[in-house]
């Protein structure tokens, strides 16, 4: 029909980003206006002959593009529970029947898909925010829900179908209708960025012609979030399908998929709602770790370059990752990063915020990286020691000093020769240390007593 065609026109301004979000809202007022006179009457596909099916399909599917506004003053509720009907309908119906999917089936269902879940998103207002409780706020949740839901669903179950053809769709399932999918991970409602996450799984599954335009978008739009500061709420969304993506990756890897690790995954440690994400982005680090271990010492020593100076809680996620890399890390590259580590452990266990101390020192608990430490001990106990014998006698808190002692007997039943040898260089360079600092003192007192009587030297010239 002639509405129904200047509608899709009018979303597809919407989409090509002619329309601002404030136009966005008429446009959807004034299509939605009076639509129920629009509906068709209800039939059900039982009452309907098998030969008269193929073309109620379509009609419903047709019917499906039209869109309510749940916002509205008075909502039309028939017309609300007419379509929700229509939808959970037609879910069975491609769920439960072979050689329902003809051709003229496919650019209806991405028309339907578009019709409903393309669209704009008001500006976020919580864009600046950096929050590390961000699970104690409640998401923003969107009222048409009870539709999307079913309209999302409903295209999962079509191109799960065993009748579903790739060839068929991929005139209409194409780089444009990728981006439009895309996009709508900025939604605020984290149900939404669950179903879009599996929907554009699927899609990189079934057309292997969108792979690598799908991986290079994901790349541009984690680029904009890192270095231009441009508002992503579905980055750990990405992360997880990226995880399965990398999981796939033949060896040895390509330079383009060893490129996003250095320039792309790392440089996301940067951002400051990184907690968001961070669970999702650690895993894809430790898959290319795994993969090809030649990457660990660049990874290692990147994260490390943007490691916080004076935020506990990422100092905290960064250490639980780096123990997650060590613990899938083989002896040779152990060995390339083990300096610039244990440098790091060191200062984090000196820490005066429990918590990062706690965490650096719970290393100590995992056996492979002791057995890593064990066979390095004489490198890596000289870099800690002095951290670990000063918090043994002075750290306020009585859980670390516990946690020190635990690692310094550790280090004792490893190389008893060694732990006392530097005990008596630990405690012969304090002495050194106190003996500079009198000294030092001294000269600072013979320093006053000439200026003390220098002074008085003045006053009496003067007088």
């Amino acid at each position: 029909t002639l509405l129904y065609t200047i509608k899709f026109e009018l979303k597809q301004m919407v989409n090509d980003g002619m329309c601002s979000y404030k136009y966005t809202k008429i446009i959807k007022h004034v299509l939605n206006y009076k639509q129920e006179h629009r509906l068709l009457k209800y039939i059900s596909f039982a009452d309907t002959p098998v030969a008269e099916r193929n073309e109620l399909f379509l009609k419903k599917l047709q019917q499906c593009c039209i869109v309510f506004d749940f916002n509205a003053p008075e909502p039309d509720s028939k017309g609300i529970e007419q379509k929700r009907q229509t939808l959970n309908e037609i879910i069975e119906y491609i769920a439960n029947n072979n050689g329902v999917l003809f051709e003229a089936v496919y650019p209806e269902s991405i028309k339907m898909l578009q019709c409903n879940v393309v669209r704009c998103f008001p500006p976020n207002q919580e864009d600046d925010k950096e929050d590390f409780d961000n699970d104690e706020e409640e998401p923003n949740y969107d009222p048409s829900w009870p539709h999307l839901q079913l309209v999302y669903e409903y295209f999962l179950k079509f191109m799960e179908s065993a009748d579903f053809q790739p060839s068929l769709c991929k005139k209409y399932c194409d780089q444009k209708f990728v981006i439009q999918i895309m996009n709508l991970f900025n939604s605020e409602d984290p149900r939404e960025r669950d179903l879009l996450k599996t929907m554009l799984h699927r899609i990189y599954g079934k057309f292997l012609g969108l792979r690598s335009f799908i991986r290079k978008n994901i790349n541009y739009i984690f680029l904009r979030y890192i270095f231009e500061g441009e508002p992503c709420n579905g980055v750990a969304e990405f992360l997880e399908i990226l995880g399965s993506i990398i999981n796939g990756f033949a060896v040895p890897l390509k330079q383009e998929h060893r490129h996003f690790l250095l320039k792309v995954l790392i440089p996301l440690h940067k951002p400051r709602g990184i907690a968001a994400y961070h669970a999702q982005l650690a895993y894809c680090i430790v898959q290319f770790v795994e993969k090809d271990p030649s990457l660990t010492e660049p990874t290692v020593l990147g994260i490390m370059k943007l490691w916080p100076k004076t935020n506990s809680a990422k100092e905290v996620m960064l250490l639980g990752e780096m123990e997650e890399i060590l613990d899938i890390i083989e002896p040779a590259q152990f060995k390339k990063i083990m300096l610039p580590l244990f440098k790091m452990l060191a200062k984090a266990v000196s820490s005066p915020q429990f918590q990062v101390a706690e965490r650096a020192l719970y290393f100590w608990n995992n056996e492979y990286i002791m057995s890593l430490i064990e066979e390095h001990s004489r490198v890596i106990m000289p870099i800690m020691f002095p951290a670990l014998y000063l918090l043994s006698k002075d750290h306020w808190n009585q859980t670390i000093v516990a946690l020190v002692y635990n690692v310094l007997k550790t280090f004792m039943e490893m190389n008893n020769q060694l732990f006392d040898e530097l005990t008596l260089s630990y405690k012969a360079d304090r002495q050194k240390e106190r003996r500079k600092a009198a000294l030092r003192e001294e000269a600072w007192r013979k320093v006053q007593l000439r200026a003390i009587e220098a002074s008085s030297n003045n006053h009496i010239g003067a007088g």
